[in-house]
């Protein structure tokens, strides 16, 4: 395992930010820490890379203690933070310098670093270019570069698609699995994008501090979620049916959606009320309903 965590601890005065949170990272996965602003997500990372210091609970990152090493994790961490810590006034070459510097890269070995950075993350044409005049995906590209530049095995990524267009967060995670893919990293995530977290390999959903939910996407959709039938025609029928049979059901502008509890109904209830099969299809349940289910919250209206 990369990252161990055992009961780990955090309050700010009468509010418990980290409360009793234990999980593990196995080497070389996509881990997402899932949960709205506020549930612990940022504090725990905080925790994790020295920032914060915890109240309680054990850390091992990279098979060093927290509490012993913590020199030794810094050197294995990449972090990218939600808002960018990289100099606005500077090239993108000078502030890849610097950070390089903070870990004693210089001279040739900064050459050769900065051309395999670049290489890799499409940087030779904007290395002179200050920071002020790039996108705002070209701008998480330079995090990600920065948090890259000292080699480390695991990379910590705090909502590092928050505010980007959906065009650049795709550019985004096209870079993540690339280094994934190539060089074997571990990515640590923290998000409220249900999209993100349903790609991971393992999801730990955070709420209010605690643990709530952990599992692979699949194992929690099939855990916690339900299909659903959508239907497009004949809406006040079909809602009146259902909600007479007991159902959960959802009326929208252009459809009623019904949750089953499990598919196989399907046949059952269509053999017996044909008439209203006549638009409708049935979708499988997603992480938005698995948040749903395990918080009490539906994270697109927090």
């Amino acid at each position: 395992m990369i990252i161990e965590i055992t009961d780990l601890k955090k309050s700010f005065k009468e509010v418990k930010a980290v409360d009793g949170v234990s999980f593990k990272v196995k080497e070389g996965e996509l881990f997402a820490f899932l949960g709205v602003n506020g549930a612990g997500k940022s504090t725990t990372i905080n925790i994790i890379s020295g920032i914060l210091q915890k109240d309680g609970g054990k850390v091992k990152v990279c098979g060093y203690d927290l509490d012993k090493e913590a020199d030794k994790i810094k050197n294995e961490l990449g972090i990218v933070f939600q808002n960018s810590v990289l100099d606005k006034k500077m090239t993108v070459y000078d502030n890849l310098r610097s950070r390089a510097g903070l870990y004693g890269i210089y001279g040739k070995a900064f050459k050769v670093r900065l051309n395999e950075i670049s290489e890799l993350l499409d940087l030779k044409d904007i290395l002179k270019r200050p920071l002020v005049k790039l996108s705002g995906g070209q701008k998480r590209r330079i995090d990600i570069a920065r948090a890259l530049f000292h080699n480390p095995k695991l990379l910590i990524l705090d909502e590092p698609t928050t505010g980007l267009d959906p065009k650049t967060r795709i550019t985004v995670w096209n870079v993540i699995e690339k280094l994934r893919k190539e060089n074997g990293l571990t990515v640590f995530l923290t998000t409220h994008y249900m999209e993100e977290a349903a790609t991971a390999d393992y999801v730990v959903i955070l709420d209010d501090g605690k643990k709530v939910a952990e599992g692979t996407p699949h194992e929690l959709k099939n855990k916690y979620a339900n299909d659903f039938i959508k239907f497009y025609n004949r809406l006040d029928e079909a809602e009146r049916y259902f909600k007479a049979l007991g159902y959960s059901v959802k009326c929208k502008n252009d459809y009623v959606e019904v949750e089953l509890n499990k598919t196989s109904e399907v046949a059952a209830l269509i053999k017996a009320k044909p008439e209203i099969f006549d638009d409708f299809e049935v979708l499988k349940g997603n992480m938005d309903n698995v948040f749903l289910k395990v918080t009490g919250k539906d994270i697109k209206e927090v």
